[in-house]
C-alpha cells in the first residue's frame, strides 16, 4: 500500500558538513522518518523557513557564513512557533544555557545516541502539532461561526451546540492525532465523523467498523488482516479495514466495549502507526486518521478498570460531545421536516403536511433514542398517513411512553419566533420575555452588556426581567 511521508511538514535538517546530513538521512528513513530536506548552506535557511511549513528544525551551531546562534536569534524573533533541536559538537555549558533561552526546545552533542535523536525528534514533531492546533482553535475563537456550512450540510441543526461542535471541527480536523466522540445512541456520532473526514481534506477512503462485542481474534482480523494459513479457514491472505483507510479515515464505533488485548494492539496503532496481521510477524505500517466513537462512560470504565488509562488519555486529545436530542428541542421542528421529506421520497408519495401540534407534543419526549429514534418515528407516520398532514394520533402511543400530552397541548410553550414561523401571533409579553432572556444568555447573564444589545437602560432591563409580584 502507499504510505503518506511522516511527518505532515518536513524535518529542515541544516548541517554544513555533507556526511553527517547523509548520516541523518540513513538514520531517520530506519526509523521512519522519511519527511525531511537538508541544507548545507545556513544562508538559505530564512528562505526556506519563509516559504515553506516544516514540523521540525535540526540545527548545528558552527557553520560557516551564518552561525547557528544567529539563526536562533531570527527565527525566534519571526518564526516563534518552529520547534528547534540544536545537535552540535559543542559540549559547553554557557553555549547550552544560551540556546535553552533562546527556546530551543533539545540541545544534543555529537555523536548523538540514535534512540535519544529520534525520540527527542518525534516528540518536537508533537510539540509542532499541538502548536498548530492552538494556533488554529484561537484563530476558530476570534473568529466567530461555521467557515464552511457545506461540510455540515448532512447534519439538519439549529442548535448552537452543535454549531460549536462544527467550528471546533473546523479546527482540529486535520490534525494527525485520534479523536473521540462521545454521545448518546442515536445522537448522530457517524455523522459527526465524517464531517471531520470531510473538514480534513483526506485523500483516502472513509472506513467505519463496529468494534462492539468483537472478540480479539475478530477485531485483529477484521481491522489487521491475515496472511494464509493463519488460522483454520484462511485459505488465502486478506487485507484488514486499516490497510483500506490508508491516507484517509478509520472509524471505531463503540470502543468502549473493546477487550483488554484488543486495547493493547489499538494503543500501538495510535501511538507508533504500527501493526501486525494475523499471522505475519513483519510490522506494517498506515498513516490515518482515527476517530473512535463510544456511548460508555470511558472516564467510569477506566477508574473500574476495564479501561486502560493510557489508551484512554491518548483518545481523549481531542474530544467532541454530542448533545442529547432533548437538550436541543429546538432542532425537533427542522428534523421533522426534513425526515417526512425523507420518507416521502423513499415511498414515492407527496410530503404529508406536519401541524404545529404535532411538532409541540414531540418537543414534550426524551427521546432516549435520539434523532435515531425521531426518524422512525416520523417514517412510520408518514407510511402510515392517508391524508394530507400527520395527527397527533400518529405518534399517540409514543408520547404516551413519555408521559407527553396526546391532545396537542404543550407543558412546553413555543417560544414566540416558533409562534410567527407557524402562522401564529405571539403576545406582546411573550416577546418581551424572549428578547430579554435571549440577550442575557448571549451577553453571560451581564444586565449592562444586555441592556446594550436591547438598547434601552439597565434600570429598564431590570425592572422589566423582575418576575411578577417580585
Amino acid at each position: 500500500m502507499t504510505q503518506q511521508a511522516f511527518p505532515r511538514f518536513p524535518i529542515l535538517i541544516v548541517d554544513d558538513e555533507e556526511d553527517v546530513l547523509q548520516s541523518y538521512k540513513m538514520t531517520l528513513r530506519l526509523n521512519r522518518i522519511d519527511n525531511f530536506e537538508l541544507c548545507g548552506d545556513s544562508r538559505q535557511v530564512m528562505g526556506l523557513i519563509e516559504r515553506n511549513t516544516y514540523s521540525a528544525l535540526m540545527l548545528d551551531l558552527f557553520m560557516p557564513h551564518i552561525t547557528g546562534l544567529e539563526l536562533l536569534e531570527d527565527i525566534r524573533e519571526i518564526h516563534p512557533e518552529i520547534v528547534i533541536i540544536v545537535v552540535t559538537g559543542s559540549n559547553n555549558v554557557s553555549t547550552a544555557v544560551e540556546c535553552m533561552k533562546q527556546g530551543v526546545y533539545d540541545y544534543l552533542v555529537k555523536p548523538v545516541d540514535v534512540n535519544r535523536l529520534v525520540t527527542s525528534l518525534r516528540n518536537a514533531i508533537e510539540m509542532g502539532e499541538l502548536r498548530r492546533e492552538n494556533s488554529s482553535l484561537r484563530s476558530h475563537m476570534l473568529t466567530a461561526g461555521v467557515r464552511t456550512p457545506e461540510l455540515f450540510a448532512p447534519i439538519v441543526t439549529a442548535s448552537e451546540s452543535m454549531h460549536s461542535i462544527f467550528s471546533y471541527i473546523e479546527a482540529i480536523a486535520a490534525s494527525p492525532r485520534p479523536i473521540l466522540i462521545t454521545g448518546e445512541s442515536g445522537t448522530g456520532k457517524e455523522l459527526i465523523a465524517r464531517a471531520i473526514h470531510a473538514a480534513g481534506m483526506r485523500t483516502g477512503k472513509f472506513v467505519a467498523v463496529n468494534v462492539g462485542g468483537l472478540d480479539d481474534t475478530m477485531f485483529s482480523d477484521t481491522l489487521f488482516g491475515h496472511h494464509r494459513g493463519a488460522f483454520t479457514g484462511a485459505g488465502s491472505e486478506r487485507p484488514g479495514l486499516v490497510e483500506q483507510a490508508d491516507g484517509g479515515t478509520l472509524f471505531l464505533d463503540e470502543i468502549g466495549t473493546l477487550q483488554p488485548a484488543s486495547q493493547i494492539k489499538l494503543l500501538r496503532l495510535l501511538q507508533e502507526g504500527e501493526y501486525y496481521p494475523l499471522g505475519s510477524d513483519s510490522v506494517k505500517t498506515i498513516e490515518a486518521a482515527v476517530i473512535a466513537a463510544t456511548n460508555e462512560n470511558l472516564d467510569a470504565s477506566m477508574r473500574e478498570g476495564k479501561f486502560r488509562n493510557d489508551l484512554y488519555y491518548r483518545l481523549l486529545t481531542h474530544h467532541i460531545h454530542v448533545p442529547p436530542l432533548r437538550e436541543r428541542p429546538d432542532d425537533i421542528p427542522l428534523l421533522v421536516e426534513h425526515f417526512a421529506s425523507e420518507a416521502a421520497a423513499a415511498l414515492k408519495k407527496t410530503a404529508p403536511a406536519v401541524p404545529f401540534a404535532v411538532v409541540a407534543l414531540l418537543q414534550q419526549c426524551r427521546f432516549p433514542g435520539n434523532v435515531r429514534e425521531l426518524q422512525a418515528l416520523v417514517f412510520d407516520a408518514v407510511t402510515r398517513c392517508r391524508g394530507s398532514e400527520i395527527g397527533p394520533d400518529a405518534f399517540e402511543q409514543f408520547a404516551r411512553s413519555q408521559g407527553c400530552s396526546s391532545d396537542g397541548r404543550s407543558s412546553v410553550q413555543p417560544q414566540p419566533v416558533e409562534t410567527l414561523l407557524h402562522g401564529g401571533i405571539p403576545k406582546l409579553k411573550e416577546i418581551e420575555e424572549y428578547l430579554i432572556a435571549k440577550a442575557l444568555q448571549k451577553s453571560g447573564n451581564n444586565q449592562t452588556l444586555a441592556a446594550q444589545i436591547l438598547g434601552i437602560s439597565q434600570s429598564t432591563l431590570s425592572r422589566r426581567a423582575k418576575p411578577e409580584g417580585a
